[in-house]
């Protein structure tokens, strides 16, 4: 009896040892994972929501470490998945797996794979069946919550800083209602555009900080437009500021309140503080006259006039002829540019009315552009309707052969740079022509200057598209070196392929290419036909 009791007892502890055997041999066997393994299949997934990837095939993983993958890639119409085992320690496709702790397979956007590739791995047994292409919604969420703190700082911060200023501008109107004098000490005052109040002022410049009327007593005409008139004028505060900051004499561009797209429009450009630069005119504030039924647009004044005007009395030297020239191409190549010149980001404008008439003369005898009436801003945002909105502009004696065909690529926006390039070209030629390094000068005449003085866009088409005719540069001209680079340069800018065509920025480097050319020419003084004019 007690030997069967024995028996029992070493039968029974061998069947428990072999049923704990069984019971490890089995968890080391589900170590290894069950992954579905295809390679590569066709697939329907469209890369949107969840998926499945449609794999009969299971596979026991080879390594222990090893995790299930799902890759999808779509080149141009093929999408296909590709569905394995991999160990996490090796790349795979060159990627290193470095998130494949995941129940679910959730699907990550890798770039430079030279298709659209998503991959995703996961721990759980057949987890790579089923995928997620949503899931980095959740990341945005996150993100999105841990930033709403940052965003109530930030309101708070700028809701602060608004009522002081309200509270600064409202104390210095009080102070000049009392009779003290204005203050302009603050370059980068905020803008103002008030047009609810009876007197408004939007300034980019920052000559005006508040929103009274500047105080300004208008002296003489000094030109008309089609859309406006411009007045020589003085800022009457009565104290030394405006001799200090150079602007006692400013100049008065009066729109009538039927102008009010034209003034808008060239406030709008003015006001963009990238616009600033030496060869661009000078703003200092726009204002809205609702007593006079006129919006103003205030700028510095030149004395010397426009281009068209200086050029029809003066006969200039060869280091004249590199001034203006370049400063002229400096200032469209900084219009063209998506940068300013420390390198900050900037959107590109398009002049569209570039002639002599739009172009001031400064003391130092260089150029900066005005009127700004046409301009367009080149957002690459805009659609081609709001690109064409406004259709065929300019001025039909400058306009490019694609303008004056309607022809302009509205789906580019480098057309619109290309046609101002083809009407700087023309000035370039006006001022070329009152050289005296040329040889005989001539009185001055404008571009095409056989035509009528304000000729036609269809007279204009004959000139230019049927007859390809361009303004006339004579033999002579080229004797002089530095002539002969800008009159090459400028049957380059006025090309009849806009695409062919130089750069503003190519032109402006051009000339600063010549400027050891112009020291060794030395300086010819202009040859004036009339007095100075008496500032």
């Amino acid at each position: 009896m007690e030997i069967l009791r024995f028996s029992a007892f070493w039968w029974g502890t061998i069947l428990f040892s072999c049923y704990l055997l069984g019971q490890s041999e089995s968890s080391i066997m589900k170590v290894r994972r069950l992954c579905k393994f295809c390679d590569v299949r066709q697939t329907r997934c469209n890369g949107k929501g969840s998926c499945k990837v449609d794999c009969e095939i299971t596979s026991i993983c080879p390594n222990d470490t090893d995790v299930c993958v799902t890759i999808w890639r779509k080149n141009e119409d093929n999408v296909t998945f590709d569905t394995i085992c991999h160990n996490p320690e090796l790349k795979l496709h060159g990627l290193r797996l470095d998130d494949y702790n995941n129940s679910k397979c959730e699907m990550r956007e890798r770039k430079g794979m030279g298709s659209e590739f998503f991959i995703c791995t996961c721990i759980e047994e057949e987890c790579n069946e089923r995928v997620f292409f949503n899931a980095n919604s959740q990341v945005g969420a996150v993100i999105l919550v841990s930033l709403v703190p940052l965003l109530v700082v930030a309101v708070f911060v700028i809701t602060s800083f608004y009522f002081y200023r309200v509270y600064n501008q409202r104390r210095a109107s009080s102070r000049h209602k009392k009779g003290a004098p204005l203050d302009f000490s603050d370059a980068r005052a905020i803008m103002i555009d008030d047009e609810g109040s009876d007197s408004s002022s939007t300034h980019a410049n920052n000559l005006n900080h508040n929103t009274e009327l500047l105080p300004i007593e208008l002296d003489v005409l000094v030109g008309k437009g089609r859309f406006a008139e411009v007045y020589r004028a003085k800022l009457k505060q009565g104290s030394s500021v405006s001799e200090e900051q150079g602007f006692e004499t400013v100049a008065i561009k009066i729109f009538p309140y039927e102008e009010y797209g034209s003034w808008k429009n060239e406030k709008d450009i003015f006001s963009d503080a990238d616009l600033r630069h030496e060869n661009v005119l000078h703003f200092l504030t726009a204002e809205e006259r609702k007593v006079q039924r006129q919006y103003w647009i205030i700028t510095a004044y030149h004395g010397k006039g426009n281009l068209q005007e200086f050029l029809s009395h003066h006969v200039i030297g060869w280091h004249d002829l590199w001034l203006l020239g370049g400063s002229l191409a400096q200032g469209v190549a900084h219009l063209h540019s998506d940068h300013t010149s420390c390198g900050r980001n900037k959107i590109p404008i398009a002049h569209r009315d570039i002639k002599s008439s739009n172009i001031l003369v400064k003391s130092d005898l260089t150029c900066c552009l005005c009127d700004f009436g046409l301009a367009l801003r080149l957002d690459s945002a805009l659609s081609v309707d709001e690109l064409a909105n406004s259709g065929q502009v300019g001025t039909a004696r400058y306009m490019a052969p694609e303008v004056l065909e309607s022809r302009l690529n509205l789906e580019n926006i480098e057309s619109f740079k290309q046609a101002d390039v083809y009407s700087m070209a023309l000035v370039l030629w006006e001022i070329t022509s009152r050289c005296s390094a040329i040889g005989e000068v001539k009185e001055y005449e404008p571009p095409f200057g056989n035509l009528r003085e304000h000729p036609c866009v269809e007279s204009m088409k004959d000139s230019v598209l049927r007859d390809r005719g361009r303004p006339e540069i004579p033999n002579t001209w080229t004797n002089h070196p530095g002539v002969q680079i800008i009159c090459s340069s400028v049957q380059d800018c006025w090309d009849h392929d806009p695409e062919a065509r130089l750069t503003a920025h190519c032109m402006s480097e051009r000339f600063s290419e010549m400027e050891d050319l112009d020291k060794l020419s030395g300086r010819s003084d202009s040859e004036e036909k009339i007095p100075e004019e008496i500032k």
